[in-house]
C-alpha cells in the first residue's frame, strides 16, 4: 500500500517504519491496534527519538489514538492524517459494533471519537496536517477525513486507494514528509 510513497521518498527519508497491524477486517478494536502501534514504534525507534507519524485510513485514527490516549504526543513532532475518518464516516454506520469493534470506532459520534475530539490539548502540541479527497467513497462525506486542528489539503483524486497511489497525491505527501 505504501510502496509508491516509499519509492518517491527514496533514501531522503531513511528511517521509515511501516508496521502491519492485524486489523482482522475491522474486528480489532482501535485502542488495541494503537497499543500494537506503540509497541512497534518502541521496538524499532527506541523510547525517545522524536517522530513524524503518517496514518492512512483507519491507520490515521489508530495513530491519533496512540498520540492522544497512550502518550505518543510526548515524542510525536508531526502527525499527517491521510484519508482517515477523524470525524467518523457514514460507511461505518451499518456495521454492528459488538462484532466489528474497530469499525465501530469510526462511526459518527462513537465513544472513541468523542474522547479524541473532547480533549485536543495533546494534539495542539503537534504539527498536524490532514490530506483528504472530497469524493472519497470510504470516508463519507470526504470532508470528515480531517483532524479538528491543523492544515488541511484536499487532494484531486477520485478514490480512497488513490490517496496513496496517484501521483497527484504522492507529490504533496512526499513534500510534506520531506519538510524539515
Amino acid at each position: 500500500m505504501f510502496n509508491k510513497l516509499r519509492r518517491e521518498l527514496g533514501e531522503r527519508r531513511p528511517h521509515l517504519l511501516i508496521p502491519a497491524l492485524p486489523l482482522r477486517l475491522g474486528l480489532t478494536p482501535i485502542e488495541q491496534a494503537a497499543e500494537l502501534l506503540g509497541g512497534h514504534i518502541r521496538a524499532t525507534l527506541g523510547l525517545e527519538e522524536p517522530i513524524d507519524l503518517l496514518g492512512f485510513s483507519i491507520g490515521g485514527v489508530i495513530a491519533r489514538t496512540w498520540i492522544q490516549l497512550m502518550g505518543g504526543h510526548q515524542r510525536t513532532r508531526r502527525f499527517i492524517s491521510v484519508g482517515s475518518p477523524q470525524q467518523g464516516t457514514l460507511t461505518a454506520q451499518p456495521w454492528p459494533g459488538r462484532v466489528f469493534k474497530g469499525i465501530a470506532g469510526l462511526k459518527w459520534g462513537s465513544g472513541l471519537l468523542e474522547r479524541l475530539n473532547g480533549s485536543l490539548d495533546t494534539l495542539h502540541r503537534i504539527e498536524c496536517h490532514s490530506f483528504y479527497s472530497a469524493i472519497d467513497l470510504a470516508v463519507l462525506p470526504g470532508w470528515r477525513a480531517v483532524l479538528p486542528i491543523g492544515a488541511r489539503t484536499e487532494l484531486p483524486v477520485a478514490t480512497h486507494p488513490q490517496l496513496l497511489r496517484d501521483p497527484a497525491a504522492i507529490g504533496p505527501l512526499t513534500r510534506e514528509l520531506l519538510r524539515p
